[in-house]
């Protein structure tokens, strides 16, 4: 199994990053055939108050590594990408890997 993750950092607006991630983004993401679950998480402060390296954090899993490729060449996979232009260029990370 084949894992995409998608660490965002604290977007400038948090509330308007919200509704559009949770309200828009994960929904499309849920849509691309070939993606076998979708996970996000939000963190939050750490055990001394200290504030969260990221804001959100994305998994998408895949059989593996030819279905992601084909996964995201999809129509609903193109849609999914096309929508990160309207997450307010928020900064993020990505990071492919197998899960053991």
């Amino acid at each position: 199994m084949i894992k995409l993750t998608v660490l965002y950092d604290t977007p400038a607006d948090v509330e308007a990053f919200d509704a559009h991630y949770l309200g828009t983004h994960v929904p499309l993401a849920n849509a691309v055939p070939g993606i076998e679950e979708v996970e996000v998480t939000r963190f939050l402060p750490g055990p001394d108050g200290s504030a969260p390296r990221f804001h959100i954090m994305a998994e998408l899993y895949f059989a593996d590594a030819d279905a992601m490729a084909a996964a995201l060449a999809t129509p609903e996979g193109k849609e999914l990408g096309a929508d990160v232009a309207n997450l307010g260029g928020t900064p993020a990370t990505h990071l492919v890997g197998t899960v053991a």
